[in-house]
């Protein structure tokens, strides 16, 4: 982008100072703001977002870009400034995805080879705002970036704000660990009554 010239203040000597030749610089400032105009304007002219709409035509031409019907000149201008970039992305699903922020439609998801679908079937996701604003121009963009020999259908997402709470929690655990003297065991009983013993233990 051309960048906005700027003249810089013209000083006079202080032997030099007095209301006439004040006046003088004055006019002379504009006289050489004026020539600057007129000497950036070329460059100007090569910058699809600062060029006059005549020429920005002909560059549109020359990178393949239809204005359609209705268009903002601001979007024509973004669609000519980003044709070679668009046309470099177009046929990726992430180019794809690049094309649509680029030209301020927002975020896009596909899905290719669904379920139960025909192979040639791409889905992409939009909320109803994107498709309600941007309706022509996504046409546009299909027609002029799209596969060949895909089909492209609209699927409407509705976003939904969710809040989350984050809480700070804790989780405290001890270990215990108890040692136990040796175990004195009575007269070892090689007899049982009804299959039941008692047995003694000192702790």
């Amino acid at each position: 982008m051309a960048e906005e010239p700027t003249t810089p203040e013209i000083t006079l000597p202080f032997w030099m100072a007095g209301p006439e030749l004040t006046k003088l610089a004055a006019a002379a400032k504009v006289w050489f703001t004026l020539l600057m105009e007129w000497a950036i304007w070329p460059a100007r002219q090569l910058d699809p977002t600062t060029c006059t709409e005549a020429v920005l035509n002909l560059i549109a031409w020359q990178r393949d870009i239809d204005r359609f019907k209705g268009e903002p000149l601001a979007l024509y201008r973004l669609r000519v400034k980003y044709a070679y970039a668009n046309a470099r992305d177009a046929g990726s699903v992430e180019g794809f995805k690049r094309i649509f922020q680029r030209l301020g439609v927002g975020y896009l998801e596909t899905e290719e080879r669904m379920p139960g679908r025909d192979w040639d079937v791409i889905a992409l996701y939009l909320s109803d705002t994107q498709l309600a604003d941007n309706q022509d121009l996504l046409q546009v963009l299909i027609q002029h970036y799209g596969r060949t020999c895909r089909r492209y259908e609209w699927t409407i997402i509705s976003p939904l704000p969710i809040a989350l709470r984050i809480e700070a929690f804790d989780n405290d655990y001890q270990t215990i660990c108890a040692a136990v003297p040796p175990l004195t065991i009575g007269p070892r009983l090689h007899e049982f009554n009804n299959d039941q013993a008692v047995v003694s233990a000192k702790l």
